[in-house]
């Protein structure tokens, strides 16, 4: 966990003001009982979870497509390829939500703005850190020169967030 109390008062208030703007419908299925709390959230996503993320195409198609996704100091992260699809729609159009759902246990959602980080400057020390403690053990230490030359992370900036447990694991 990488989050800060600051980090989890400020996730916090953005769950509690998410539920409290949601319809109806999802506050029927996001009981009280299912809420996630924040420091819960960060836990059942710690290290890399699977997202379903949706962009916004020049047609203003939504397009869905999995990518690796890490919460990070209260914020998700994706990563991709420079010359995918997503990349390109998120240079110019950086509306996107994402979608973490472990089978029937856990969903959580996030709607927001992407932006491009920088994992070479230096204010992105933390984040680059928390890449290499997930990403090393599996493709080596030499992970994050590769990352740097070919990969492209975006940051969400959540404009709403829902996390329920959606049935006891």
């Amino acid at each position: 966990m990488h989050e800060t109390p600051d980090d989890l008062t400020r996730l916090q208030r953005l769950l509690d003001e998410s539920m409290a703007a949601a319809g109806r419908h999802l506050r029927e299925i996001h009981t009280d009982e299912r809420v996630m709390t924040a420091a819960e959230t960060v836990a059942a996503m710690d290290g890399m979870r699977v997202l379903a993320l949706s962009t916004v195409s020049a047609a203003g198609e939504p397009i869905v497509a999995p990518v690796d996704g890490i919460l990070y100091r209260g914020r998700l992260h994706v990563g991709s390829a420079p010359d995918a699809v997503r990349t390109r729609h998120l240079a110019v159009r950086p509306a996107v939500s994402a979608a973490w759902i472990d089978g029937e246990v856990h969903a959580v959602v996030v709607h927001g703005r992407a932006e491009r980080v920088d994992l070479t400057d230096p204010a992105e020390a933390g984040f680059r850190a928390c890449l290499i403690e997930v990403y090393a053990p599996r493709y080596g230490p030499d992970w994050i020169e590769w990352a740097e030359r070919a990969a492209v992370y975006h940051r969400i900036e959540p404009r709403r967030m829902f996390a329920a447990r959606l049935a006891e694991a």
